[in-house]
Parts: structure tokens; C-alpha cells; sequence
């Protein structure tokens, strides 16, 4: 005997909540503040560390974006950083590291098509459109900023 096809989207509906399983939230919002933080310490540490061997602030920053970021491209190219991301959920995609795993996948995955066609052209394709999203609202705002900021400006 053959099953009737879904006749409608509320059938449909049902079907795919019977079929899906629970998500247990509590618990994969607990491993994503506790791996967040814990990358979050890692950073503070680096930071403290270069504060204490009389880096400024600014540098200090610099530091730790790089060791974070190239902790992550590590990890993503050993395969580990998805693991993580499995586990860890949002916890591990704190923007810095996030982003790291976002360039570093895609031209791991591509680099069989060469390194300028393959990792070259396919590197950017996950951050990509954050990065023109990111330049193209920075570029308004400065717009507006400069609409409305015209006393700044004086002519000579």
C-alpha cells in the first residue's frame, strides 16, 4: 500500500516536526558560552601577556587578532576548527575566528582547481559578501557623516 502524498503545507508541517529531531537548545547554548569564553580567555591572556612586556594597546590588539586568526586558519586546515564548530555551535564563530575559518575552508576545499583559479577565486566566496556589506555601509555612513557634518569643512 502507497502512502498519500501531502495534500496540504500544514500536513506537511506535521510530517517534518514528527520526522525532525530536538534540538537540545539549553545544552548547545551551554557549549557555545563555555568554548566562546574560553577563546575569549585565550585572547584576554595573549593581551595581558603583551601588556605586560610594555606593548601598547593598540599593538597589544594587533597581537592577539593575529594569533587568534592564525590559531583558527591552523585549526581549519587540520580539520579541528569544524569539530569545534560542531560542537560548540556560535560559540566558535566569535567574529574574529569566525571569520579565519570562513576564508580558510573554502580554499582548502578548492585547492585541487590550482592555487589562482582554486584557492585564489574561491577563497572569499563565504566572507566575500560580508566584506562588500561591511565596505558598502562604512562608505554610506561616511557619506551621511559628511552630509551632516558640513561645519567641518571650510573653504578657503
Amino acid at each position: 500500500m502507497q502512502a498519500k502524498p501531502l495534500e496540504t503545507k500544514k500536513q506537511y508541517q506535521e510530517y517534518v516536526n514528527d520526522k525532525s529531531p530536538n534540538s537540545p537548545i539549553l545544552k548547545n547554548c551551554i557549549n557555545a558560552f563555555w568554548v566562546g569564553g574560553l577563546i575569549c580567555s585565550i585572547g584576554q591572556i595573549v593581551l595581558n601577556i603583551c601588556n605586560s612586556r610594555g606593548f601598547s594597546s593598540e599593538i597589544s590588539g594587533t597581537i592577539v587578532s593575529i594569533i587568534l586568526i592564525g590559531i583558527s586558519a591552523f585549526l581549519t586546515g587540520l580539520n579541528i576548527f569544524n569539530r569545534i564548530g560542531k560542537f560548540a555551535g556560535a560559540g566558535s564563530l566569535i567574529p574574529i575566528t569566525g571569520f579565519a575559518n570562513s576564508v580558510v575552508s573554502p580554499a582548502m576545499e578548492y585547492k585541487s582547481e590550482g592555487y589562482v583559479m582554486g584557492v585564489g577565486g574561491k577563497m572569499f566566496t563565504v566572507a566575500g559578501p560580508v566584506l562588500v556589506f561591511g565596505i558598502s555601509t562604512s562608505i554610506l555612513v561616511g557619506l551621511i557623516y559628511l552630509i551632516f557634518n558640513t561645519q567641518a569643512i571650510t573653504l578657503v
